[in-house]
């Protein structure tokens, strides 16, 4: 394995877990928005709170180690991608800073109607971030970032490909918070609260799969060379997300939430891993490989140096932080 294509590794490792511990994080907006008025909402909103809020701003680790990654490792790609593709970027960056200014001064507004606002500027924060960060990973993906990174500002990310990218990066996202949450409220003994928040992921998961199926044919058709991968390095992985899915909402319909966690962290982690394999050996498709994206070998070795050493430093205490969030136990006041 070449140091190019192990410190590419390295990133994807990142990426994925951004998607999954991010994306269910994000995806709690969804449920926070049509939780209903103050008084009805209030317990789902409680449980939004408790469950992301230990978390949420340790899930941005893995964005800023990609990032960070991107740019030092692979330059000249890093600076194409930010070039054509500055406004989704800057929609997406625009939503995370919003969500957690909404999510922190919900919880102390002196008013009903400032809780409310900053209430709903979380919720729909949390599916612009994720939502714009998809059309980005979509415009890459159909191979509309020049390496020159002189691409159209709007056509880039304004296409099929990357509004279905966006979209069901919405989706998976709410789907793997909908699991989360009704596995955290079914363990804290609120099985009301856990029976709504399971019918609502159904529904969810149910929407999620029609949508990946359904974007099939238009990204065939748009975006060729990613289609070919899909159909064919990357088919197991997407047979692996298909079943994984269908696991998922079949132990959610049994009332095994816990279990169902796992399927659909390994839905979603196994969509990721197909794109990725997809588009395999570009980094920017049909623009740009790994080997031609690539820095100075010794930056390269430094690098792998580093993500080894942040493993170390850095991966133990979140373990440790998401076990204490998971083995809490909660009740509401």
């Amino acid at each position: 394995m070449t140091v190019e294509l192990a410190v590419a590794m390295a990133m994807f490792v990142g990426l994925v877990a951004y998607a999954v511990f991010g994306g269910a994080d994000f995806g709690s907006g969804l449920y926070d928005i049509t939780a209903g008025g103050a008084a009805r909402g209030a317990e789902l909103r409680t449980e939004i709170d408790h469950s992301i809020g230990p978390v949420w701003e340790a899930n941005h680790v893995w964005l800023i180690y990609v990032l960070v990654t991107w740019w030092t490792g692979f330059p000249t790609a890093f600076a194409a991608a930010m070039s054509t593709l500055i406004l989704p970027l800057l929609f997406a960056l625009l939503g995370i800073v919003l969500r957690g200014a909404g999510f922190a001064f919900r919880k102390y507004s002196p008013t009903l109607s400032q809780a409310r606002l900053y209430g709903a500027l979380f919720a729909g924060s949390s599916l612009i971030a994720p939502f714009f960060l998809g059309t980005v990973a979509g415009a890459i993906a159909s191979g509309r970032v020049p390496a020159d990174g002189q691409g159209d500002r709007w056509s880039s990310w304004l296409n099929p490909t990357s509004l279905l990218t966006g979209a069901i990066t919405v989706a998976c996202c709410t789907f793997l918070a909908g699991t989360f949450l009704t596995a955290d409220a079914s363990r804290a003994g609120h099985e009301a609260l856990a029976a709504q928040l399971r019918r609502r992921t159904l529904l969810v998961g149910t929407v999620t799969g029609a949508l990946v199926l359904g974007s099939l044919l238009p990204i065939t058709r748009d975006a060729p060379t990613l289609a070919q991968g899909l159909t064919g390095r990357a088919a197991p992985l997407i047979v692996t997300s298909i079943l994984g899915g269908i696991v998922a909402l079949v132990l959610l319909f049994r009332h095994r939430a816990g279990a169902a966690r796992v399927s659909a962290v390994i839905a979603v982690a196994s969509v990721v891993v197909g794109w990725g394999a997809a588009q395999y050996p570009w980094l920017l498709v049909d623009q740009m490989t790994i080997t031609d994206a690539a820095g100075a070998p010794a930056t390269l070795r430094a690098l792998l140096l580093v993500a080894a050493l942040a493993g170390i430093i850095v991966i133990p205490p979140l373990v440790y932080l998401f076990r204490l969030t998971q083995t809490e136990q909660w009740t509401h006041d």
